[in-house]
């Protein structure tokens, strides 16, 4: 399964919508998605699964791009 990853790269400071980036990950779980990440610090905000159409158009905007975790 593949999650899109809603984050912020500070853990000290309050999240901030215009800062949020996101990262695409390959994954069983959500919890793997976790464990994958917790190396990089990053201050995750919300994990979503992307499947059907919505995987569809991650693809053809070309903004999906697997981390290498």
């Amino acid at each position: 399964m593949i999650y899109k990853v809603f984050f912020q790269t500070s853990l000290t400071e309050v999240p901030v919508r215009e800062h949020t980036q996101t990262v695409y990950v390959e994954a069983e779980t959500i919890n793997d998605v976790r464990k994958k990440l917790a190396d990089r610090k990053y201050n995750i905000e919300f994990i979503q699964e992307i499947n059907g159409k919505f995987l569809e158009y991650e693809k053809e905007t070309k903004s999906l791009e697997l981390e290498n975790v």
